[in-house]
């Protein structure tokens, strides 16, 4: 797979909900026929009364509101926030929504995990921010650590397009019928800058594997530095060498990682790659400031990743994912520039103190490897070894 970059565009990096919300709800509000938004987490607070109040109002005068939440992410969506936005006039469509904490079968796996939003096919944001608050309700932490771009231009039309496909689909599987899009937003976008950018969508029919194939094609392609910022890194065997190549032929290899964790077994099971990754010459961070839940790239300083996938097989195999990449210097060096004032705050892991971690770290770290193979087999996730 090749990226197809799309010119014309004005791009928007947002960190954290502090830029993001304020952008998105003054979308919504500026809204006039049409609304898709899509989230895998919608919770019941500040910030999810925020959004949810913005979307009903856009519904009582006539915008067409489609609310796509996941099954999973979203399974405590407050009633009151429904009730709301289906009295104001919007359609609300659950992803998945039966669902069952203990099986492993591949199509209750399946989630709706990106955050998409589209206002009347003319702006458009794509991003790793759920809808909850930015702190820690207890301890005002800093805020998690995220990013979200805005789109506006002629891409836009392939956010719409990608919205709306879902929309159709998920109607269609809850009502057997066609609930029809009310909006009739042209997709029709004229060129509003000088910025190309490509959509790359990961679902379970035609793009199985888009987004790992981007990274990939990305890290082959680098010739001076690969800036990997995720929050959850278990990649594959053939993700893995790539970033090994990268660093053997020369490239400036960086990877910011969790250094808090709310999946313990993830958070361990992904340093049982350390070892290998330190002795190709891959810097490794864990940002331990707040929790980190950003999903986004930097290649050479010219080309930049954000979107919501992580780079693990929940992500790459399994999960419904939307990625932006940017093929354009300003944007990429600001994405840059931002990544690296978290890894001057990160804490280093050098290649000398991981050789001398003790028993206890080394037994949960191989443990939890063997569980996350385990359930990648009883899962049967196939193409994640």
């Amino acid at each position: 797979m090749t990226l197809k970059f799309v010119p014309g565009n004005r791009l928007t990096l947002l960190r954290n909900g502090e830029q993001y919300f304020p952008a998105l709800v003054g979308a919504i509000d500026a809204a006039r026929r049409e609304v898709f938004f899509e989230t895998y987490i919608f919770a019941d607070d500040e910030t999810g009364s925020l959004v949810a109040d913005a979307l009903a109002r856009a519904a009582a005068r006539g915008v067409a509101v489609h609310v796509t939440v996941d099954g999973f992410g979203a399974r405590d969506f407050a009633p009151r926030f429904r009730a709301m936005l289906e009295e104001a006039g919007a359609q609300v469509l659950v992803f998945r929504p039966k669902i069952s904490p203990l099986t492993l079968r591949r199509n209750r796996l399946r989630r709706m995990h990106r955050k998409l939003v589209v206002v009347d096919a003319l702006c458009a944001f794509v991003g790793g921010i759920n809808i909850l608050d930015d702190f820690d309700a207890e301890g005002r932490a800093p805020p998690r650590y995220d990013y979200a771009v805005r789109i506006e231009g002629p891409l836009v039309h392939d956010v719409w397009h990608a919205a709306a496909s879902l929309w159709a689909r998920l109607a269609w599987l809850h009502f057997r019928r066609r609930w029809p899009l009310r909006g009739k937003a042209s997709p029709v976008c004229e060129p509003l800058g000088t910025q190309s950018a490509a959509l790359v969508v990961r679902d379970n029919f035609r793009h199985r594997r888009d987004i790992e194939l981007g990274y990939l094609e990305q890290i082959a392609a680098a010739k001076g530095e690969v800036l990997i910022a995720v929050a959850y890194f278990l990649p594959g065997r053939r993700f893995r060498r790539a970033l090994v190549e990268a660093a053997q032929r020369g490239v400036r290899v960086v990877l910011l990682v969790q250094g808090i964790s709310d999946h313990p077994v993830m958070h361990y099971a992904s340093r049982a790659l350390f070892g290998s990754f330190l002795e190709a010459g891959i810097e490794i961070h864990e940002h331990a400031e707040s929790e980190l839940h950003a999903k986004v790239a930097v290649f050479d300083g010219v080309v930049a990743c954000v979107g919501s996938s992580n780079i693990d097989p929940f992500s790459l195999l399994l999960a419904r994912e939307a990625n932006v990449f940017v093929s354009d210097g300003r944007f990429a060096s600001s994405l840059r520039a931002s990544v690296f004032e978290a890894i001057d705050k990160a804490r280093p892991v050098p290649p000398q103190e991981w050789d001398r971690q003790s028993l206890l770290t080394r037994a949960r770290i191989w443990v939890a490897y063997g569980i996350s193979r385990l359930l990648m087999s009883l899962s049967r996730i196939e193409g994640w070894h």
